[in-house]
Parts: structure tokens; C-alpha cells; sequence
């Protein structure tokens, strides 16, 4: 086990090198002017003054700056928010975005798995035709047309939720189900799939030959096999919905990093785009660490085969 935490560390630093430099390429062939501030037109004389005060006229040294500063977690000054830095931003969004993506996830756990299970057991039913229908919508419909569905009834016409912000209770449901809807849908659809086969396993008739419940041979033997494949998906999908809830945010007018990230795209704010794709990446690769832990713990095998 020690050595494949090890591997993995190697692995995931590696990613995050070969993730900077693509981001970092595409961020300096972007046309346009960095220090841009509306419609004025700069100088071209200020312009060159304010890149070479950033290290900006020479890219291999503004590379390797960045760098260096990132992995102390400084990301340096953001050209658009001229009174904060990237790293106070990432700070003060960060953790709402955070705290967003937990519980939605919590969400699409708590509504994928058993509907994935029953619908399993129940195949070829009305409960299993419905699972699939709705998961069939819960991945092909984008999360704005959710989001502008679940307003319109619940904020617009029922007027039991508000119809954006943060920071009260009343306001968490509707985002948070909104960013859960497709990784419920996707949570349901694999662990369908993953109890299916482990019911047709030689193991499950055995079980149930020597007289275990029904109950007893689906939730303590055949869910543990099924939810091996969920186990995998949770580590990325939990790294997405707390970083990549841009168009939730948008929709509910959450001050996440979503926003952020989207205006700094759009504003050419190269240490705020940099800075939060770093951030994406390093929740990817740290939940991806943490699933393999988990895995090899559940699954001695891995551990053993490996280490």
C-alpha cells in the first residue's frame, strides 16, 4: 500500500506539471491585453511597462515565477480585482464552492445508490423503467435548464425557496440539487450496473442456498462488490462539484470560484485562470489518492497485489 501512495504522490505531481504548462500555453496565446480595464485603450508604452514589471515580456521566466509561486501557494496579484490578490480570492470562494460540491454530492449519494440497488432488484419493473428514464434526464439535461426549472417552480411560482444567493439555509437546496442531478443520475446508472452483475455471481445463489435473507444477501454481499465501481467515480465527481460548478453559480448568483474562474476567462486574468485550474487539478489528484486508499482498504487484493 505504501508503495502505490507512493506511485501515486510521483503520479499526481507529474499531472499537475504537464496541467500547468498546457494551461500556461493556452493562457499566453490568448490575444488581448491582460491589464485591459473596459473599453479604454491602454498605451502601448504602459502596456510593455506593465509586463516586464511582471516578469510577462519573457514567458519562460514568467513560467518558472509562477510557478514557484504556486507551490507556496501564492498566485500572485489578479489584474481585474486590482485590491486582492488570486490567492485572497480562491480563499474567500473556495470554500463555498467546497462547501456546495459536499453537499451536493451527500445528495447524489443519498439518491443514487438506492435507486441504483432497486432498481437492480426490481428489473425490468415500473420502478426500474422510471430509475432509468429519469437518469437518462439527469444526464442529458445541462445543469442551467435544471437549475432554471427548479427556480421557476420552486422560487417563482411555489415561493418556497429564494431565487439566488448565499449564506442561509433556505438557500442551499436548490443549487445543491441542481449540481447533484447529474451525478445522482450517474451514481444510479453504475451501481445498477454493478449490482446486476454481482446478483448473477455464483457466490449470490450460494448465499441464498443456505438461507440467507434476501435483504441480508443484497445489502451485505452483493452491495459491497457494486460499489466498487462508484467508489472510483466518487474521487473525480467530488473534485468537479466543488470546483466545477461554474454554471450553478451563475444560475443561483453563488459567490463560489466558479464565477470567479469564468470572469477571469473572459477578463484574460492569467494568474486567476492559472490559480484555479491548479486548484482544480489538485482536488482531482488528492480524491483520487484518497479512492485508492479507500479501495485497497476495502479491497485487500489491490493492496496486496500492489504495494
Amino acid at each position: 500500500m505504501t508503495g502505490r501512495i507512493v506511485r501515486r504522490l510521483g503520479l499526481g505531481v507529474v499531472t499537475l506539471l504537464c496541467v500547468y504548462a498546457l494551461t500556461f500555453w493556452m493562457v499566453i496565446v490568448v490575444p488581448g491585453n491582460p491589464f485591459a480595464s473596459g473599453d479604454r485603450a491602454m498605451p502601448p508604452e504602459v502596456r510593455r511597462a506593465l509586463m516586464a514589471r511582471y516578469d510577462m515580456d519573457d514567458n519562460a521566466a514568467y513560467f518558472f515565477q509562477y510557478l514557484a509561486g504556486a507551490v507556496r501557494l501564492d498566485f500572485g496579484p489578479s489584474f481585474q480585482y486590482r485590491d486582492w490578490t488570486c490567492t485572497q480570492i480562491m480563499a474567500q470562494s473556495l470554500p463555498v464552492s467546497v462547501a456546495l460540491g459536499l453537499l451536493a454530492m451527500l445528495l447524489a449519494v443519498l439518491m443514487g445508490l438506492p435507486a441504483g440497488v432497486y432498481s437492480a432488484v426490481r428489473r425490468d419493473g415500473w420502478f426500474d423503467l422510471a430509475t432509468l428514464s429519469l437518469v437518462l434526464v439527469g444526464i442529458s439535461l445541462p445543469t442551467f435548464v435544471i437549475g432554471s426549472a427548479l427556480l421557476t417552480v420552486f422560487a417563482v411560482y411555489l415561493q418556497m425557496f429564494p431565487i439566488g444567493g448565499w449564506g442561509t439555509l433556505m438557500q442551499l437546496p436548490l443549487p445543491a440539487l441542481t449540481l447533484a442531478t447529474p451525478f445522482a443520475a450517474y451514481i444510479a446508472r453504475l451501481t445498477r450496473i454493478g449490482m446486476l452483475d454481482v446478483l448473477s455471481g455464483d457466490f449470490i445463489r450460494t448465499g441464498m442456498a443456505k438461507g440467507l435473507t434476501r435483504r441480508a444477501v443484497i445489502w451485505r454481499h452483493a452491495f459491497g462488490h457494486a460499489f466498487l465501481p462508484v467508489l472510483s467515480y466518487l474521487g473525480p465527481a467530488t473534485a468537479q462539484a466543488m470546483t466545477g460548478s461554474f454554471v450553478v453559480e451563475k444560475v443561483f448568483g453563488v459567490p463560489g470560484i466558479g464565477q470567479h474562474f469564468v470572469d477571469s476567462a473572459l477578463n484574460l486574468d492569467r494568474g486567476l485562470v492559472l490559480g484555479t485550474v491548479l486548484v482544480f487539478a489538485g482536488l482531482i489528484v488528492t480524491f483520487n489518492l484518497l479512492v485508492d486508499i479507500v479501495y485497497g482498504l476495502i479491497d485487500p487484493r489491490i493492496s496486496g497485489t500492489t504495494a
